[in-house]
């Protein structure tokens, strides 16, 4: 069976609770997504790796790829004319680094609720500890650094406030917890290597979110493989797709933001409030409607979502707005009583189920609804607008450029945040209003 997966992701090797290995680094501002062959260094040890890989593996690995350094790090160039379908790397089972090649010795360390990445780290460590009589030394040498890592969960309480108005915040501290839990169930062991990529030269690819090639798994013939999507001349750089992730999911799992990420997305909560006089009913007709509830970040238990706001794509092509979830929610928020929610159940039991999807007939509670979504999207719109101006306005040293780069990180991670989600909301809001709200929303973006 051939599945595909993405770099680092591994269906066998990830769990979510750990932090990737970023094998990437952007620094956006000045690099962007381009390559160019000058910036291509080739050393003794990239020249080594392939060789030494593919006698290990006991077959070819690839005939069509070198291995070089870019700015980005280690990259995969193309050393021959590549063709759209070519597969481009074989790279066998046997040589992934799998949790089940524990040394024998190390084995009674491991605590049974740990996952299957902090067992693979282990097992780095342990070959890392053996120095050059490691077999795998030539692959763990490769690793990056901890100098060289930008992923959220290595920054520091200064540099993580530069984002703590993305959920991405949240979602570091919560990884923070978790890997702290995984290491008291690691001890004696103290590692230092983060989340790692585990299968050697295929995690050299670098990720092109417009690339249609992908990392894939052949079960029957027990190897991943890469296709070329398009053709690539010699010494080109060749990239594959890692999902189509947003900047938060990419800079928290592998340490890195891209440019006018088409993927970027915004994550909207909204809770009724205690003090509304229909509170348990309205909290009643949304669980019985399986609503999405979830903990915000300052603690409220019964908020709903996240609800995404990003672009969809519709029978008469693509578009940009609300998910009509969160348009329902809004209508139930709206509800002045008993009647009013119990119209809405009927509606949707007499049509598909959904709660609250048609324009509610009482057009003023219409309009309130429109108008609560709008102002909880327009005060995104300026809490994110003033957390840039604030990063904007800080000056960095050249010569710091840990922070440097992750100031970039965190301004693509909030523009992307807001452009072109949030203003395409805001825009959906007032446009599929039907003329309902008196104007046009004047959120500081539009």
């Amino acid at each position: 069976m051939v599945s595909g997966v993405r770099i680092a992701r591994h269906s066998l090797l990830r769990f979510s609770s750990i932090v990737p290995s970023p094998r990437l680094r952007r620094d956006l501002s000045s690099l962007a997504h381009s390559f160019s062959s000058k910036a291509r260094q080739i050393n003794n040890e990239c020249c080594e790796f392939l060789p030494w890989l593919q006698q290990k593996a006991g077959t070819e690995v690839s005939s069509v790829l070198s291995v070089g350094n870019s700015a980005f790090g280690r990259s995969l160039y193309a050393s021959t004319a590549i063709h759209a379908g070519d597969c481009m790397l074989k790279v066998p089972y046997s040589v992934h680094l799998t949790s089940d090649k524990f040394p024998l010795e190390i084995s009674p360390f491991i605590d049974y609720g740990v996952g299957s990445v902090s067992c693979v780290a282990v097992v780095l460590m342990a070959e890392q500890k053996l120095g050059m009589e490691s077999g795998w030394a030539a692959y763990i040498t490769s690793l990056p650094q901890m100098d060289e890592m930008h992923n959220t969960i290595f920054w520091s309480e200064d540099d993580l406030q530069m984002i703590s108005q993305s959920p991405v915040y949240k979602e570091t501290i919560e990884h923070k917890a978790n890997i702290e839990k995984e290491f008291f169930a690691l001890k004696p062991f103290h590692l230092e290597l983060g989340r790692l990529q585990k299968i050697p030269f295929a995690d050299f690819l670098n990720h092109d979110g417009t690339s249609d090639s992908l990392l894939l798994s052949d079960d029957y013939k027990e190897i991943s493989e890469v296709l070329a999507d398009r053709d690539y001349d010699v010494g080109e750089p060749v990239m594959i797709r890692y999902g189509k992730f947003s900047n938060a999911t990419l800079l928290l799992d592998f340490g890195f933001t891209v440019p006018n990420n088409i993927y970027d997305q915004v994550q909207l909560w909204m809770d009724v409030p205690s003090h509304d006089p229909l509170y348990a009913a309205k909290i009643e007709l949304l669980n019985k409607h399986r609503f999405p509830r979830g903990t915000k970040s300052d603690g409220f238990n019964d908020a709903r979502g996240p609800f995404i706001i990003k672009e969809v794509k519709s029978a008469g092509g693509k578009g940009k707005g609300i998910p009509q979830a969160l348009r329902a929610f809004a209508r139930v928020l709206s509800a002045t009583s008993v009647e009013d929610l119990e119209e809405m159940a009927l509606e949707a039991a007499e049509n598909d189920g959904r709660l609250a999807r048609r324009p509610l007939k009482n057009r003023e509670r219409e309009v309130h609804a429109h108008r609560t979504l709008l102002f909880r999207v327009e005060r995104m719109v300026r809490d994110h607008d003033a957390a840039i101006k604030v990063l904007q306005s800080s000056v960095v040293s050249v010569d710091d450029t840990t922070l440097f780069v992750r100031r970039g990180m965190a301004r693509a991670l909030l523009n992307g945040l807001m452009l072109p989600p949030l203003v395409a909301g805001l825009l959906d809001l007032w446009s599929s209003s039907g003329g309902l709200l008196s104007s046009r929303p004047s959120g500081l973006l539009l």
